[in-house]
């Protein structure tokens, strides 16, 4: 039995563009015969079928990209969506945002649902769900359909595509050694379940930090929280019982959650207990003290994740495909407030 191929494998195969594949196929007049008839040709041998998933493809141009993000309550996400509407917009492009809630199911019904005329194009966040399962089948094939894909923040090394994201385990290492010059000794890290690609390389910062020190690594100092929700009675438990001096948490909402929970049980911040966060939200600025963080510049990565993709857009229009993929590193920087002395 033939292997079946994908457009961009007959593209391949035979030299030419991706659009070139998928005209030649419509019959299009735009190619010459010779050249359509080849193709014809190799696509009737390999038994190739066009993939659902992707029928959207350059014959016919919305000037619409496609969002996917795992959810809304994060201010990051809500800054890096108004960084891509507003290069979008620049470029003559309208945007349309999908929520997976971190659910593999709702992430694939949205690429199925916007890869079916209605984008040219994605940037998108993976569920966390997605990276449990390990399963990028439905990002792979509109890839190789010919519509390309940025991925940020929540990246995977499985798929190649462009990708912007900030150096997470050296922003990480940077944080918690900015504690250790405070005299904090013994700190703890609020973060997100392994097989969250951020949460694991922030756990890895923060624990090369603590060894390059000479500080003991104490694994019980290490909390993982998959339910936000449920997560106040885990803090509680981790403040009373193992006397620490320093949090550092991976997102706002735990900071948030690892404050309130400091006054409730009587400890003073920062005098008692320093906090430090990722992600320069509203609540970091506003929150009583107000919390150290770590900047991801969501804007800056949404503007780059823009670029990036409406750069690989338009060089497909004019057949300049490239084959080869980047990925940008948005720079971070601390934001000192009244949570860390």
């Amino acid at each position: 039995m033939k292997k079946k191929v994908t457009l961009k494998q007959i593209a391949k195969e035979l030299d030419v563009s991706i659009s070139t594949v998928s005209k030649s196929l419509r019959n299009s007049l735009e190619i010459g015969e010779e050249t359509r008839l080849k193709v014809q040709a190799f696509a009737k041998f390999y038994n190739y079928k066009p993939n659902n998933i992707a029928l959207s493809l350059k014959n016919r141009r919305t000037k619409t990209i496609g969002i996917i993000i795992p959810e809304i309550v994060h201010y990051f996400f809500s800054t890096v969506i108004n960084g891509i509407e507003q290069v979008a917009n620049e470029k003559g492009y309208s945007v349309i945002i999908c929520l997976s809630d971190d659910s593999f199911d709702k992430e694939v019904m949205n690429m199925e649902l916007l890869a079916h005329g209605s984008t040219d194009g994605f940037i998108m966040s993976l569920s966390k769900e997605t990276q449990f399962k390990k399963d990028f089948h439905h990002i792979t094939e509109v890839i190789d359909q010919g519509m390309p894909v940025v991925m940020f923040d929540r990246i995977t090394d499985e798929v190649h595509c462009d990708k912007v994201i900030i150096d997470d385990k050296k922003a990480a290492y940077e944080a918690v050694e900015f504690l250790i010059k405070q005299g904090r000794k013994k700190i703890a890290l609020v973060t997100t379940v392994d097989y969250v690609s951020v949460g694991k390389l922030r756990t890895d910062g923060y624990t090369k930090a603590l060894l390059d020190n000479a500080i003991p690594f104490d694994e019980q100092l290490i909390i993982k929280i998959e339910d936000v929700d449920t997560c106040e009675i885990t803090i509680s438990q981790l403040l009373e019982d193992k006397a620490i001096d320093a949090v550092f948490a991976v997102n706002e909402l735990f900071a948030v959650t690892i404050l309130k929970t400091a006054h409730k049980i009587g400890l003073t911040v920062p005098k008692d207990l320093a906090i430090i966060a990722f992600t320069d939200g509203i609540i970091s600025k506003y929150s009583t003290p107000t919390i150290t963080t770590v900047s991801q510049s969501g804007a800056k990565m949404g503007k780059k994740a823009a670029e990036m993709l409406i750069q690989r857009l338009e060089a497909e229009e004019h057949e300049e495909e490239d084959e080869s993929y980047r990925t940008e590193i948005i720079e971070t920087h601390l934001i000192e407030r009244e949570s860390t002395d």
